[in-house]
């Protein structure tokens, strides 16, 4: 079964994003993450309709941080993309008649329900702050302030 990862994904380009001095084309992003500008495009609509980024329009355009990284918590982001699934598992509801089945998910849901909290609330007490401090932490780490497209496809090589 494949997880989910939207919200990682999305993360990933705010990243990148708060690394520019510049709009960021969808065209370019979605070479970051190997996907079609049209994905991207979406994706980025939302979060603009949430005021977490903004998008320009002409020659020397493209999407931009709308707010400060220190004000945009893991859960916001979670948020503004219509909170996809958080687990990979979950209830059975083929034959909710089935007395078995009533059982089982009566043990399950609190267990999930809780779960969910406890991630969601872990998403809250991170920004996307902590989040760039750790990756320069990284780059330093990694021998200095390196081009983050450069890391960024030098890992791609290794695969």
């Amino acid at each position: 079964m494949k997880r989910g990862s939207r919200l990682s994904g999305m993360l990933h380009l705010l990243l990148h994003m708060a690394e520019q001095d510049g709009p960021m084309t969808s065209e370019r992003l979605a070479k970051l993450m190997d996907t079609n500008p049209v994905v991207i495009r979406r994706i980025m609509a939302g979060l603009r309709d949430q005021g977490y980024v903004r998008s320009e329009k002409g020659h020397g355009g493209g999407w931009t941080l709308a707010r400060d990284l220190a004000r945009m918590t893991l859960r916001d982001i979670y948020t503004a993309l219509s909170c996809p699934s958080l687990l990979a598992i979950g209830n059975r509801t083929e034959s909710p008649g089935c007395l078995v089945e009533q059982a089982v998910n009566a043990a399950l849901t609190p267990a999930f329900h809780e779960v969910e909290e406890l991630l969601l609330s872990r998403l809250g007490d991170v920004t996307l702050a902590m989040l760039s401090a750790d990756l320069h932490d990284r780059l330093v780490a990694r021998g200095g302030h390196q081009k983050l497209e450069h890391v960024h496809a030098s890992r791609r090589t290794k695969h």
